[in-house]
């Protein structure tokens, strides 16, 4: 089998990071797996907190060293926020139960219950793998599947940041629960810090698309770690579509199709103009494949060469047509949701299945039908500015963007809170505020203003992928605990929380986006699930960039297509509503294109 560039000489850990919806996760699973067939002893460990490694080796994994019966030396762990801030909770809890008064216990618990403790108790996990030599001594190498882009320049920051409060904070903090074990781990943020930096022993392989979009991510984040002293040294381009002469194991009876070269032309010209900077990596790049990386097969598959790749289908998959005709189109839902007048739409999903174009094609069409409209973004790595690139009358652009969101609230909180302090109350203040914590705090602020905004006028919100949305419902429900168990029964009667707006259907209108592929439609039940727990009942789906409903017919395409039908009729079913956007020749950018999506 031909070894990729980025698997020669590897080093102990491997880095896999990237914009949602490139294949991280399969290109570590393929790595981890082409690894463990040498003979090598591997542990894959997603940092994702909605991972799915264990849907694509078909076994359950979670929160424990879990060995992959069916690859001998393999073994994974799913770090599970939920679990690890469990057990960290029991870990500050359980030696100050029987010395510590009921109510001061309540009160630590309390605090203990927002998602700073969930980044914390995540965060040990991750370092204790990295830092500690002993907890990962049975393994030659330690693969580390990450979450999309921003979450994971956020998890790689986290030692700097954790370390410099460390050495210069006083730990007196409004977090106070969730860090009042970091400074026991002192040493292992340090150790994480050093092998994160050690290009001996760690490699950070970026992954990308072949897209614009995906490129220009991918270069941010080059950059971006590169100012925290990491350095990315490989990239991976993912899915490549070959040449239709190539994907054609038959010559075609009529001229290959247009939408397959339209594809090809769209992703060699976005190669062509790749951003300087990722010139200095070393680049591989992975043919698209015509089954979706679900089981060791189609794993086995990812990494070969072209002349390595099978061309026939799986046992038990066809290639008839699917028939779409009976799946309503995106024009559905924006003709339903117009007679409101005002409210939030929420579009949500796995990175990469096409939020930030669904969020700003409903936003476009409703504010060119005459509605004031506010398109803004949860999400620290979209970028709503360049999909719409342009301006539309009635609409609105912003992004909720975590730097931006920290420096207004410690403004406001020393203009407030500090004007009464003396000076050194003051500087104890403005420690305080140095906390990583600070900006879970002051993202959900921004946020909160936006859902009550949407009481005057439509508020379209593209979030983060699921995990760092889940995140950020989390605190929402915290925030919501917090201030409903401090009032009356009169007091909760003329009370509205944002969880409460959230809740409300005449209020919030969630659309969950998907692609017709088996792992991004159960990560989408997941999250339909999720929120149903949290009390707020999705309004419909989206199935983008259909293949399908694009009616390719050249036989790569062709393949694929036909392999979404079985996920077009799990969403027909498990959805109030839904619609179906073909994919399309060229990228929709633009406000006519991003127009034409609804028509």
């Amino acid at each position: 089998m031909t070894t990729p560039r980025f698997l020669a000489d590897p080093p102990r850990h491997f880095f896999f990071t990237g914009k949602g919806g490139v294949g991280k996760t399969s290109v570590a699973c393929a790595t981890a797996l082409q690894l463990a067939r040498k003979g090598r002893r591997v542990l894959l460990v997603s940092t994702d907190p909605a991972s799915n490694v264990g849907q694509v080796f078909g076994i359950t994994i979670g929160n424990r060293v879990t060995a992959v019966e069916e690859v001998p030396g393999l073994d994974a762990l799913e770090i599970d926020p939920e679990q690890a801030a469990e057990a960290y909770r029991h870990q500050i809890l359980d030696p100050v139960r029987a010395i510590l008064p009921m109510k001061e216990i309540e009160a630590i618990t309390e605090q203990l219950s927002g998602s700073c403790t969930t980044e914390v108790a995540s965060f040990n996990e991750f370092t204790s793998l990295l830092a500690d030599p002993a907890a990962t001594a049975p393994y030659d190498h330690v693969i580390f599947d990450t979450a999309p882009t921003g979450h994971t320049i956020r998890l790689l920051q986290l030692p700097g940041d954790w370390t410099g409060y460390l050495d210069h904070g006083k730990g007196d903090t409004s977090c106070l629960g969730p860090m009042s074990g970091l400074d026991k781990s002192r040493e292992t943020y340090r150790a994480a810090v050093e092998a994160l930096t050690d290009a001996q022993r760690t490699r950070l392989v970026l992954v990308a698309r072949p897209q614009s979009s995906s490129l220009a991510e991918v270069e941010r984040t080059r950059a971006e770690l590169g100012e925290l002293g990491i350095r990315a040294t490989h990239l991976v381009v993912n899915g490549v579509l070959p040449p239709a002469e190539a994907a054609t194991p038959t010559p075609p009876a009529e001229p290959v199709e247009v939408l397959h070269e339209a594809i090809r032309r769209r992703e060699q010209e976005a190669l062509a103009a790749m951003p300087e900077g990722l010139h200095r990596l070393v680049l591989d790049q992975v043919e698209l494949k015509a089954v979706n990386m679900v089981g060791l097969d189609a794993l086995e598959q990812l990494l070969a060469g072209p002349a390595e790749s099978p061309t026939t289908m799986p046992t038990g998959q066809t290639t008839e047509p699917v028939e779409t005709a009976s799946h309503p189109g995106l024009r559905s839902l924006v003709d339903e949701l117009e007679p409101r007048g005002h409210g939030l739409v929420m579009t949500m999903g796995k990175g990469g299945v096409g939020k930030t174009t669904i969020a700003a094609a409903i936003a476009v069409e409703l504010a060119r039908r005459g509605h004031d409209v506010h398109l803004t973004t949860t999400d620290p790595a979209a970028h709503l500015s360049s999909t719409l690139a342009g301006e539309v009358e009635h609409l609105r652009v912003s992004a909720i963007d975590p730097q931006q969101a920290i420096d207004a609230y410690r403004e406001n909180v020393m203009r407030t809170k500090g004007a009464s302090l003396d000076e050194a109350g003051r500087a104890a203040l403005a420690e305080d505020l140095m906390s990583p914590c600070t900006e879970e705090i002051a993202v959900f602020q921004q946020f909160s203003r936006a859902v009550n905004e949407a009481r005057q006028r439509f508020v379209v919100m593209d979030t983060a992928p699921t995990g760092h949305t889940l995140l950020l419902m989390d605190a929402t429900g915290s925030y919501h605990r917090d201030i409903t168990r401090h009032l009356d029964e009169g007091q909760a009667a003329r009370m509205t929380t944002p969880l409460m707006r959230l809740q409300d259907p005449g209020h919030t209108t969630v659309v969950i986006v998907t692609l017709a592929e088996t792992t991004p439609v159960l990560e989408a039940k997941g999250l339909a699930d999720d929120l149903e727990r949290a009390g707020i009942h999705p309004w419909a789906w989206v199935v983008n960039n259909s293949l399908a409903a694009a009616r390719p017919d050249s036989a790569l395409l062709g393949r694929r297509a036909a392999s979404e039908r079985d996920q077009l009729a799990t969403v027909s079913t498990l959805a109030d509503r839904h619609a179906v956007v073909p994919a399309l020749p060229r990228e929709p950018v633009g406000p006519e294109a991003l127009a034409g999506l609804t028509r």
